[in-house]
């Protein structure tokens, strides 16, 4: 299969080919969606809660993400790789920014990174873009700012609130990011960003007429069940099947019957 890269997903628009993402943490879970022709894998710091436990995202640091975007890039074979910058790894400054990013794109072999913020953070977006790093914005409810927020809620319903969204993606265009990623906004919001960006707009919660769609795997697979965003599909339950899988295996341990003969050498 070939190799997705920038251009690739900026083309998908223009298209009309709409844009497959998903989160990816390790070695193995990325050969298995990669096989499978996903455009992009992104190693998101939602890594901090479905894989580290934490609260929210805000404790995962930039070592956090060159660690598993190492063990994904082992794994992919074909998908454009974008990891997300982490709280406070870019809105310092803009030489933190540009020196965080080039750590991602060094040192974790990731071809992109995803940046969350508009017009507030625009003059570190370009200064990321200057040193020639691809960057993906990322609008709407921007998890790193849950705390602003006061929690994981529906943004922009308001007019001034859709105003402003629609302001910051098109610096965040004029700026020269390849796509944008739009999370947990009004779907009439969704398609109306999407219409007038010339680059994709990637959904999570943001509707149909999004030019593509990212999920968190650990939720799309069932595997994580502290919550589900109403945004979720689970295409599988994977939690209910590796309990009764490891409850088989301990029962059978406690009764002898693992290992059997098949399992032994003679």
């Amino acid at each position: 299969m070939n190799k997705k890269t920038v251009s690739t997903i900026l083309n998908m628009k223009s298209a009309k080919r709409k844009i497959s993402m998903l989160t990816c943490y390790d070695y193995a879970m990325s050969k298995l969606l990669s096989s499978q022709d996903i455009d992009v894998l992104l190693i998101g710091d939602s890594l901090g809660v479905v894989k580290l436990g934490y609260e929210n995202t805000l404790p995962v640091t930039v070592d956090d993400i060159i660690y598993h975007t190492k063990a994904v890039k082992r794994g992919n074979s074909g998908a454009l790789i974008a990891a997300d910058m982490p709280f406070m790894s870019y809105e310092i400054s803009a030489a933190d920014a540009v020196g965080n990013a080039a750590r991602i794109i060094k040192e974790g072999g990731a071809e992109a990174v995803k940046i969350e913020g508009g017009i507030e953070i625009i003059d570190k977006v370009k200064a990321i873009l200057d040193a020639k790093i691809p960057v993906m914005g990322h609008l709407g409810l921007t998890p790193q700012a849950i705390n602003k927020f006061g929690g994981y809620k529906v943004q922009a319903r308001e007019d001034a609130a859709r105003e402003k969204l629609i302001a910051d993606a098109k610096a965040l265009e004029e700026a020269g990011v390849f796509s944008v990623v739009l999370e947990a906004v009004p779907e009439s919001l969704g398609k109306q960003v999407s219409e007038i960006l010339a680059i994709p707009v990637i959904g999570i919660g943001a509707g149909k007429y999004c030019d593509g769609q990212v999920l968190v795997i650990d939720d799309m697979l069932g595997m994580f069940t502290d919550f589900t965003p109403k945004f979720v599909k689970k295409y599988a339950d994977l939690s209910e099947i590796i309990k009764n899988a490891v409850k088989n295996y301990a029962d059978e341990v406690r009764d002898g019957k693992f290992p059997a003969e098949e399992n032994v050498y003679k």
